[in-house]
């Protein structure tokens, strides 16, 4: 929450005034400005025109309009009429996850399709003013941030023009039976009322064992075989420390194969469904540095969210830069 906006709101600074419109107001344009910069840095980056974008997926817990975020965002990137859509709506930090899941589904079952997958969060809708009586808020203001991310998917690359940073091979998705209430929200006059258990960390511990044994299983098509954790890579949304280091304590996984996930939360704090993108973007970079040098790297990981449910997402990946 910056000055101006409180400068041109002051009510957003009070409790228990009616502010949802305001947030909302606020926020539906925040999040497309900043899903249109996330797309046209990374669409340059992929080097291909936006007139070869076949469909789209939004992702998206900051909003709540009619018609939905996606057609807002594709309009203001001025993507073919006949562009595919998708809008995924208040999934929270598992959403980015789910989008890749989507897109990667949707490129196998449309040949020579390229899915543009954007996600974009703001904090406006939950803010809460300071009050002693609540200090779990400040938490919060500390851990979550704002931004955007996109990345484009498709399958056979075109040589020479597409580089390829990784192959997504298997997703699936599993949610935890009477766990509903460990993450919760729900929208009030005064914005999102937003609550995590404090639980959550130890849920996650004592699931993600068997949900990552289930990833590993399916991705080697029911195959046993003993799997050594460490040599994978991690891709990990970063709900917060206690989450990660609650994953590492129970997968006895080495300090180092989180640094992408915990260099994410340090920079950008938990984006939601962004942090998924911004995670991948430092795997991509520790593998450029380790290739200059000539050190070997993890060619197969895997990707994870947790988020409302409780819900696991889990993606089995190849590193393509390896």
């Amino acid at each position: 929450m910056c000055d101006e906006i409180l400068e041109n709101h002051p009510e957003l600074a009070r409790d228990g005034q009616p502010t949802l419109r305001q947030r909302l107001e606020i926020s539906n344009e925040a999040v497309t400005e900043m899903a249109v910069e996330a797309s046209r840095s990374c669409v340059k980056a992929w080097g291909r025109p936006f007139a070869a974008i076949t469909h789209l997926v939004y992702v998206s817990s900051s909003e709540a309009r009619f018609p939905s975020g996606d057609l807002h965002l594709a309009r203001a990137l001025r993507l073919n009429p006949d562009v595919s859509r998708v809008m995924l709506s208040f999934a929270g930090c598992s959403g980015g996850v789910a989008g890749l899941r989507i897109a990667k589904d949707i490129t196998e079952n449309n040949p020579g399709s390229r899915v543009l997958l954007a996600t974009s969060e703001t904090t406006i809708v939950g803010f809460r003013p300071p009050n002693p009586d609540r200090p779990y808020d400040l938490v919060g203001a500390a851990l979550f941030g704002d931004g955007a991310g996109a990345a484009v998917l498709g399958t056979d690359p075109i040589p020479g023009t597409e580089t390829p940073m990784f192959e997504l091979s298997l997703a699936i998705q599993q949610y935890l039976p009477d766990t509903d209430k460990t993450i919760q929200g729900e929208l009030t006059e005064e914005g999102i009322s937003f609550l995590l258990g404090r639980e959550l960390p130890l849920v996650i511990e004592d699931h993600i064992e068997a949900f990552c044994k289930k990833l590993a299983m399916e991705g080697a098509r029911g195959e046993s075989h003993d799997v050594n954790y460490n040599d994978m890579f991690w891709a990990i949304h970063p709900g917060g420390p206690a989450i990660l280091n609650k994953v590492e304590s129970r997968l006895r996984l080495c300090p180092d194969k989180l640094n992408a996930s915990r260099q994410a939360l340090r920079d950008y704090g938990n984006a939601s469904s962004n942090t998924i993108i911004y995670v991948l973007e430092n795997i991509i970079e520790e593998s450029r540095k380790k290739k200059e040098s000539g050190e070997s790297d993890r060619e197969w990981g895997l990707i994870l969210a947790f988020g409302p449910g409780i819900t696991f997402e889990g993606i089995v990946a190849r590193n393509r830069m390896v």
